[in-house]
Protein backbone atom coordinates (compact mmCIF):
# COMPACT_ATOMS: atom_id res chain seq x y z
CA UNK A 1 0.00 0.00 0.00
CA UNK A 2 1.60 3.72 -1.27
CA UNK A 3 1.74 6.45 1.24
CA UNK A 4 -1.85 8.06 -0.65
CA UNK A 5 -3.63 5.20 0.76
CA UNK A 6 -2.05 4.77 3.96
CA UNK A 7 -2.46 7.98 5.16
CA UNK A 8 -6.07 8.63 3.76
CA UNK A 9 -7.80 7.58 6.71
CA UNK A 10 -5.55 9.68 8.89
CA UNK A 11 -6.13 12.66 6.69
CA UNK A 12 -9.44 12.50 7.48
CA UNK A 13 -8.75 11.99 11.07
CA UNK A 14 -6.90 15.65 10.77
CA UNK A 15 -9.90 17.27 8.54
CA UNK A 16 -11.62 16.51 11.75
CA UNK A 17 -9.21 17.87 14.23
CA UNK A 18 -8.85 20.70 12.25
CA UNK A 19 -12.15 21.61 12.49
CA UNK A 20 -12.50 20.91 16.18
CA UNK A 21 -9.43 21.67 17.94
CA UNK A 22 -8.18 18.92 19.07
CA UNK A 23 -4.33 18.92 19.82
CA UNK A 24 -1.90 17.06 17.83
CA UNK A 25 1.89 16.36 18.56
CA UNK A 26 4.33 19.06 17.21
CA UNK A 27 7.75 19.98 16.65
CA UNK A 28 9.76 22.71 16.04
CA UNK A 29 12.00 23.58 13.19
CA UNK A 30 12.52 25.61 10.30
CA UNK A 31 9.86 23.80 7.84
CA UNK A 32 10.27 25.65 4.72
CA UNK A 33 14.36 24.83 4.85
CA UNK A 34 14.45 21.58 7.44
CA UNK A 35 12.02 19.30 5.33
CA UNK A 36 12.18 17.94 2.23
CA UNK A 37 9.67 18.10 -0.04
CA UNK A 38 9.13 14.95 -1.95
CA UNK A 39 8.84 15.10 -5.87
CA UNK A 40 8.68 11.40 -7.11
CA UNK A 41 11.08 11.34 -10.35
CA UNK A 42 10.40 14.96 -11.06
CA UNK A 43 13.59 16.76 -11.58
CA UNK A 44 15.20 19.36 -9.42
CA UNK A 45 18.26 21.06 -8.71
CA UNK A 46 21.25 18.64 -7.88
CA UNK A 47 21.10 17.54 -4.13
CA UNK A 48 22.99 14.07 -2.66
CA UNK A 49 21.51 11.37 -0.92
CA UNK A 50 18.03 10.82 -0.86
CA UNK A 51 17.23 15.06 -0.83
CA UNK A 52 17.16 15.56 2.79
CA UNK A 53 18.95 17.92 4.86
CA UNK A 54 20.16 21.50 4.05
CA UNK A 55 24.02 20.25 3.40
CA UNK A 56 22.97 19.91 -0.53
CA UNK A 57 25.76 19.11 -3.27
CA UNK A 58 29.66 20.22 -2.14
CA UNK A 59 30.63 20.14 -5.77
CA UNK A 60 27.26 22.27 -6.74
CA UNK A 61 28.71 25.61 -8.95
CA UNK A 62 26.54 27.91 -7.61
CA UNK A 63 27.50 30.24 -10.57
CA UNK A 64 25.03 28.11 -11.96
CA UNK A 65 22.44 28.47 -9.63
CA UNK A 66 19.94 31.46 -11.05
CA UNK A 67 20.38 29.73 -14.49
CA UNK A 68 19.55 26.16 -13.39
CA UNK A 69 16.69 27.55 -10.77
CA UNK A 70 14.66 29.29 -13.54
CA UNK A 71 15.20 26.60 -16.24
CA UNK A 72 13.53 24.27 -14.03
CA UNK A 73 11.13 26.62 -13.02
CA UNK A 74 10.35 27.31 -16.28
CA UNK A 75 9.69 24.34 -17.45
CA UNK A 76 6.02 24.47 -15.91
CA UNK A 77 6.37 21.61 -13.18
CA UNK A 78 3.62 21.17 -10.10
CA UNK A 79 3.76 23.81 -6.91
CA UNK A 80 5.56 20.81 -5.37
CA UNK A 81 8.28 20.79 -7.53
CA UNK A 82 8.51 24.45 -7.16
CA UNK A 83 8.71 24.35 -2.79
CA UNK A 84 11.46 21.86 -3.14
CA UNK A 85 13.44 23.63 -6.01
CA UNK A 86 13.24 26.93 -4.15
CA UNK A 87 13.96 25.17 -1.04
CA UNK A 88 17.18 23.69 -2.22
CA UNK A 89 17.72 27.28 -4.02
CA UNK A 90 17.88 28.95 -0.35
CA UNK A 91 20.40 26.76 0.43
CA UNK A 92 23.01 26.81 -2.10
CA UNK A 93 22.24 31.09 -2.47
CA UNK A 94 23.43 30.93 1.36
CA UNK A 95 27.14 30.31 -0.35
CA UNK A 96 27.09 33.78 -1.85
CA UNK A 97 25.07 36.43 -1.53
CA UNK A 98 25.50 37.91 -4.84
CA UNK A 99 23.87 34.74 -6.26
CA UNK A 100 21.18 34.65 -3.62
CA UNK A 101 20.26 38.48 -4.32
CA UNK A 102 20.27 37.97 -8.10
CA UNK A 103 17.64 34.63 -8.23
CA UNK A 104 15.32 37.07 -6.00
CA UNK A 105 15.54 39.76 -8.33
CA UNK A 106 15.02 37.73 -11.05
CA UNK A 107 11.74 36.18 -9.57
CA UNK A 108 10.35 39.39 -8.40
CA UNK A 109 11.03 40.84 -12.65
CA UNK A 110 9.59 37.88 -14.15
CA UNK A 111 6.24 38.33 -12.08
CA UNK A 112 6.62 41.78 -12.21
CA UNK A 113 6.58 41.90 -15.97
CA UNK A 114 4.11 39.39 -16.63
CA UNK A 115 1.76 42.02 -13.98
CA UNK A 116 2.91 44.50 -17.08
CA UNK A 117 1.67 42.70 -19.68
CA UNK A 118 -1.93 42.46 -18.17
CA UNK A 119 -1.33 38.73 -17.97
CA UNK A 120 -0.17 37.83 -14.61
CA UNK A 121 1.17 34.82 -13.40
CA UNK A 122 0.15 32.99 -10.09
CA UNK A 123 2.80 30.39 -10.44
CA UNK A 124 5.42 33.46 -11.15
CA UNK A 125 4.11 35.33 -8.11
CA UNK A 126 4.07 31.48 -6.09
CA UNK A 127 8.10 31.42 -7.10
CA UNK A 128 8.95 35.18 -5.96
CA UNK A 129 6.80 34.73 -2.26
CA UNK A 130 7.92 31.35 -1.51
CA UNK A 131 11.85 32.47 -2.42
CA UNK A 132 11.15 35.57 0.28
CA UNK A 133 9.90 33.34 2.77
CA UNK A 134 12.79 30.13 2.29
CA UNK A 135 15.28 33.51 2.68
CA UNK A 136 13.77 34.35 6.05
CA UNK A 137 14.31 31.11 7.42
CA UNK A 138 17.64 30.45 6.15
CA UNK A 139 19.63 33.47 5.45
CA UNK A 140 20.93 35.33 8.37
CA UNK A 141 19.84 33.02 10.78
CA UNK A 142 22.38 31.43 13.37
CA UNK A 143 20.20 28.50 14.78
CA UNK A 144 22.06 25.50 16.48
CA UNK A 145 21.11 23.07 13.71
CA UNK A 146 22.36 25.43 11.07
CA UNK A 147 26.02 23.85 10.86
CA UNK A 148 27.54 24.81 7.90
CA UNK A 149 29.91 27.52 9.18
CA UNK A 150 28.95 30.17 6.30
CA UNK A 151 28.73 33.72 7.52
CA UNK A 152 25.72 35.20 8.54
CA UNK A 153 24.91 38.03 5.42
CA UNK A 154 22.36 40.19 5.47
CA UNK A 155 18.94 39.07 3.95
CA UNK A 156 17.63 40.23 0.78
CA UNK A 157 14.61 39.26 1.41
CA UNK A 158 14.42 41.19 4.20
CA UNK A 159 11.25 44.27 4.86
CA UNK A 160 9.69 41.75 1.51
CA UNK A 161 6.08 39.74 2.16
CA UNK A 162 6.31 36.83 0.70
CA UNK A 163 3.71 35.46 2.11
CA UNK A 164 1.32 38.68 0.23
CA UNK A 165 2.17 37.08 -2.97
CA UNK A 166 1.82 33.43 -2.17
CA UNK A 167 -1.57 34.80 -1.25
CA UNK A 168 -1.72 36.56 -4.76
CA UNK A 169 -1.19 33.45 -6.13
CA UNK A 170 -3.32 31.34 -5.01
CA UNK A 171 -6.12 34.39 -5.65
CA UNK A 172 -4.83 34.03 -9.50
CA UNK A 173 -5.09 30.47 -9.88
CA UNK A 174 -7.91 29.61 -7.71
CA UNK A 175 -8.60 26.06 -5.75
CA UNK A 176 -4.47 24.94 -5.35
CA UNK A 177 -4.22 22.58 -2.69
CA UNK A 178 -0.35 22.51 -3.22
CA UNK A 179 -0.23 26.33 -2.58
CA UNK A 180 -2.60 25.81 0.49
CA UNK A 181 0.14 23.89 1.54
CA UNK A 182 3.11 26.16 1.14
CA UNK A 183 1.03 28.68 2.48
CA UNK A 184 -0.06 26.59 5.41
CA UNK A 185 3.79 26.05 6.39
CA UNK A 186 4.91 29.64 6.01
CA UNK A 187 1.72 30.75 8.29
CA UNK A 188 2.92 28.09 11.56
CA UNK A 189 3.59 31.45 13.02
CA UNK A 190 1.59 33.96 11.24
CA UNK A 191 -2.24 35.01 11.33
CA UNK A 192 -4.36 32.16 13.33
CA UNK A 193 -7.39 32.46 10.99
CA UNK A 194 -5.37 32.35 7.32
CA UNK A 195 -3.21 29.66 8.93
CA UNK A 196 -6.33 27.08 9.78
CA UNK A 197 -7.93 28.16 6.58
CA UNK A 198 -5.05 27.18 4.70
CA UNK A 199 -4.51 23.82 6.63
CA UNK A 200 -8.12 22.46 5.61
CA UNK A 201 -7.48 23.79 1.95
CA UNK A 202 -4.58 21.50 1.42
CA UNK A 203 -6.02 18.45 3.90
CA UNK A 204 -9.30 18.51 1.51
CA UNK A 205 -7.21 18.80 -1.32
CA UNK A 206 -5.29 15.90 -0.78
CA UNK A 207 -7.91 13.85 -1.10
CA UNK A 208 -7.54 13.82 -5.01
CA UNK A 209 -3.60 14.84 -5.10
CA UNK A 210 -1.61 11.56 -4.15
CA UNK A 211 1.82 13.53 -3.73
CA UNK A 212 0.62 15.84 -1.82
CA UNK A 213 -0.73 13.51 0.57
CA UNK A 214 2.19 11.68 0.50
CA UNK A 215 4.01 14.61 1.79
CA UNK A 216 1.28 15.38 4.32
CA UNK A 217 1.40 12.00 5.54
CA UNK A 218 5.37 12.09 5.60
CA UNK A 219 7.28 12.93 8.93
CA UNK A 220 8.52 15.85 9.66
CA UNK A 221 12.48 16.09 9.62
CA UNK A 222 12.99 12.02 9.85
CA UNK A 223 10.77 9.07 9.62
CA UNK A 224 9.90 9.31 13.37
CA UNK A 225 7.00 11.56 15.47
CA UNK A 226 4.80 13.51 14.12
CA UNK A 227 3.96 13.92 10.07
CA UNK A 228 3.66 17.13 8.76
CA UNK A 229 -0.34 17.07 8.48
CA UNK A 230 -0.25 16.43 12.45
CA UNK A 231 1.95 19.45 13.01
CA UNK A 232 0.08 21.89 11.02
CA UNK A 233 -3.44 20.29 12.93
CA UNK A 234 -1.75 20.88 15.61
CA UNK A 235 -0.27 24.53 15.38
CA UNK A 236 -3.74 25.72 13.68
CA UNK A 237 -5.63 23.66 17.46
CA UNK A 238 -2.69 25.91 19.54
CA UNK A 239 -3.81 28.92 18.32
CA UNK A 240 -7.70 28.46 18.63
Amino acid sequence: MNCFHMGMHRLAFLLLAAGLGVAVPANAGPPLICHAISIGSATSLPWTGDGRGWSGDASYDVNHLVRDTLAILDSNPGVLVRMETLRRATIYARRDPRVAKELLTRLYSRASRADITGKPDPLAWFDAGYLVECYKEWMGQNLPHMTDGLPLDPNPAAGLDGYAWVEKAIGLRGQDAEMEFAAALITLEGSPANHRVHVERALAGAKTDALLAGNLASHFIGEKGETMAEMLVKVTSAKN
